[in-house]
């Protein structure tokens, strides 16, 4: 695809800016007024943009950062705005040429003089199981292909296919993600995995942001060859961690609340599955099976048990299964039971362990990492409501029976 241009000069004014006021010594008190006249010009060079840029992440960064800069230094809004000196880069300087401006890391070029930005988390795995950026737990159906994360920066697809014939359970067998061109940091980028296919590399075979200044700023690492990569894009401030457990794929992102939100039209995002979640007629709602399977679950134990093939799991080998990597019997180690007994594949366990590693990794709340049950009536502290674990185990198990009894 071409190139687009953006009409939005900000990373003009950005330059300028750090043309102006980055030094080879620290600027001192007796410089404050070079300092705020160098601001004020920014201001000035922004407000000149300011129609072009309206949907602009780095713009709105820029121009909440002057107001800072501003208060910080005592600087006036009125006064002298000269065009700031421009510093020449020493020839051959290409590392300071490729780093500046600096608005190809989010955390350096867009809060470098405000408050650290807010982290959200998003994952999917196993059944599927998905936690919205809104730590919002939900088990969907979802077959087929489903937008995960679409705003201004990037897009995230995901594909989930029946895991047995005739089976509801699905679980995501592509992942397609695109990275949109980004000012002078990004080309655009695909990234594509499949089952059984992981590459370590984008579908062009580069594995950075292409040939423009910034493009070390979106990167790919392989941490395990075929089972695990990690995509670095921080000119967006955001981590995104993909695997393969068995067969099937898990997806974990880290992204600022900022890029989140970055979206043109938020009554068009309703399919964007880790901001809204999934669609109400797509959710498995354990409230509506334990209630549901309560009579049936009594007539099967009274009544002669089902065959079953012999890689399926009972109530009790699934907890006991499910405890060897997740201790804490979280929503997590639910997701690991409800996959055991409807998959019988133990890879399953394994995603589930995954996720909450990615969890632990990725998610900046380190008390939220953890999450039960009916968490809208958990009090203070995050912790489970006696009395719900045997209920909800014994509808998965009724479940996980019903579906066994498909194959």
């Amino acid at each position: 695809l071409p190139t687009v241009t953006s009409p939005c000069k900000i990373l003009k004014c950005n330059s300028e800016f750090w043309a102006a006021t980055s030094g080879s010594h620290h600027l001192g008190t007796e410089e404050a007024p070079e300092f705020c006249t160098a601001l004020r010009a920014y201001a000035h060079c922004t407000r000149r943009t300011a129609r072009t840029c309206r949907g602009d992440l780095a713009y709105h960064s820029a121009v909440h950062g002057i107001d800072d800069l501003m208060v910080q230094h005592n600087c006036s809004k009125d006064g002298p705005t000269s065009q700031p000196r421009l510093r020449t880069l020493p020839p051959g300087d290409s590392q300071e040429r490729s780093d500046s401006p600096e608005i190809c890391h989010y955390e350096k070029s867009f809060h470098k003089h405000s408050a650290a930005p807010n982290y959200t988390h998003c994952g999917l795995f196993g059944d599927p199981h998905l936690r919205t950026f809104t730590d919002t737990f939900q088990t969907c159906k979802v077959q087929g292909a489903w937008p995960l994360i679409d705003n201004n920066y990037l897009n995230v697809q995901v594909t989930n296919t029946p895991v047995l014939p005739g089976s509801t359970a699905t679980a995501t067998s592509k992942l397609t993600i695109i990275f949109k061109s980004f000012q002078e940091c990004v080309e655009q980028k695909v990234y594509q995995a499949e089952m059984d296919e992981l590459p370590a590399a984008f579908a062009d075979g580069s594995k950075n942001g292409g040939d423009k200044h910034g493009a070390n700023s979106l990167k790919i690492t392989e941490k395990v060859s075929g089972q695990h990569i990690e995509i670095q894009a921080k000119y967006i401030g955001t981590t995104i961690v993909v695997r393969q457990v068995g067969r099937y794929l898990t997806f974990a992102v880290r992204m600022p609340e900022e890029v989140v939100n970055a979206v043109e039209d938020r009554d068009s995002q309703g399919l964007y599955l880790c901001l809204r979640g999934c669609p109400l007629n797509q959710q498995i709602d354990f409230q509506t099976i334990r209630s549901a399977q309560g009579t049936e679950s009594r007539a099967r134990r009274k009544g002669p048990s089902l065959p079953a093939p012999p890689e399926a799991f009972t109530y009790e080998t699934a907890t006991a299964k499910c405890r060897e990597k997740l201790p804490v019997e979280d929503l997590y180690f639910q997701s690991c039971v409800f996959d055991l007994l409807t998959t019988g594949d133990v890879n399953f366990m394994l995603a589930a362990y995954y996720a909450f590693e990615d969890v632990k990794m990725l998610h900046s709340n380190k008390d939220k990492l953890h999450l039960y049950e009916r968490t809208r009536d958990l009090a203070a502290g995050n912790t489970a409501p006696s009395g719900t674990a045997p209920a909800l185990w014994v509808a998965l198990l009724c479940l996980g029976q019903s579906w066994l009894g498909l194959l």
